[in-house]
């Protein structure tokens, strides 16, 4: 499969489940270019960015599997061709 570059942004509403998000960007190491993370501590929200590149397949199981946790909401955009 041919691999795109693209972008994942992490909304985390519940800090508590930081526990739940990090492992999971840890298994998913091989696509992540880079990773930024902003503690929004006066709007009660944290933001994490993640520039990829991989799979349609790999992308979409991190999206996924992060946008599963309650209280968080994760979204991809990936270019159209490699």
């Amino acid at each position: 499969m041919e691999k795109r570059i693209g972008t994942i942004t992490i909304l985390v509403t519940d800090r508590s489940q930081a526990a739940q998000i990090n492992p999971i960007i840890s298994d998913y190491s091989d696509i992540i270019l880079c990773r930024q993370g902003l503690p929004f501590q006066q709007r009660a929200v944290a933001v994490i960015s993640l520039i990829v590149e991989g799979t349609v397949n790999r992308i979409n199981a991190l999206t996924g599997t992060v946008g599963r946790i309650q209280g968080v909401e994760c979204k991809a955009v990936m270019t159209k061709a490699s």
